[in-house]
């Protein structure tokens, strides 16, 4: 983190979003590391077990992620190897957005901590660079015509290209031509399917065009609840 903060001279708001997520992304590693070294102790006998410790082992051993861990951690509904798997790529898109203090052509928005802070700043920078107050803007979300984020190769000119997004009870029909694609009734057994690389910009709540639109609830995972996002 000191590296880190002595190579963000410009503090642009997607460079504050990097630095927040990796300063949280580093307690948690330090959480799971240092948990699981007093473990490895207590179990050869170097500590006393604790009741911490009795946790951690219970959880690991069902599969479970460890409260303490959680504590910490994002809204997650996965089982531990599969959160395990999932950290892995969180810490990786991290490692590859602090490298040059840049984000991905198109960001994985759910493998933040706090995907509203990437959004925000996409606000924050159109309203510094139109002049315009940021209380009056409001974000605009279109769907493009790319299912695979590694097929976006140039970033946007304004807002961002992010993914990341699975649809309940619905399916994204791709565009043709100039057409950007609908939503259609789910298919039966498909009950997650994924939504195209979403075009996030910035636009004053005047020029907000709702005619033709649905306004979709964004959630962090599939309790809801507190785990809202904003509205797309």
């Amino acid at each position: 983190m000191v590296e880190l903060k002595v190579k963000a001279k410009d503090r642009t708001p997607y460079v504050v979003v990097c630095l927040q997520e990796c300063e949280r992304m580093n307690f948690l590693i330090f959480t799971i590391r240092s948990s699981l070294e007093d473990l490895d102790a207590g179990l050869k006998g170097q500590l006393n077990i604790t009741e911490n410790m009795e946790q951690l082992s219970q959880s690991m051993f069902i599969n479970q992620v460890p409260a303490l861990w959680e504590k910490y951690a994002y809204p997650s509904k996965k089982d531990l190897s599969t959160w395990f798997d999932d950290l892995l790529l969180r810490i990786q898109q991290l490692v590859d957005y602090s490298e040059e203090l840049q984000a991905p052509i198109s960001l994985w928005i759910s493998g933040l901590f706090n995907p509203m802070s990437y959004l925000t700043a996409i606000m924050q920078v159109t309203a510094r660079n139109e002049g315009l107050a940021l209380d009056n803007m409001t974000l605009k979300t279109t769907v493009i015509n790319i299912e695979k984020p590694k097929e976006v190769t140039e970033r946007a000119e304004v807002g961002a290209y992010i993914h990341g997004f699975f649809l309940q009870g619905a399916k994204w029909e791709l565009g043709r031509g100039q057409d950007q694609g609908n939503l259609i009734d789910m298919v039966p057994k498909e009950l997650y399917p994924e939504l195209p690389v979403m075009h996030v910009t910035a636009i004053e709540k005047s020029k907000q065009v709702t005619l033709g639109f649905y306004e979709c609830p964004v959630y962090v995972t599939t309790a809801r609840g507190v785990t809202y996002v904003f509205t797309a």
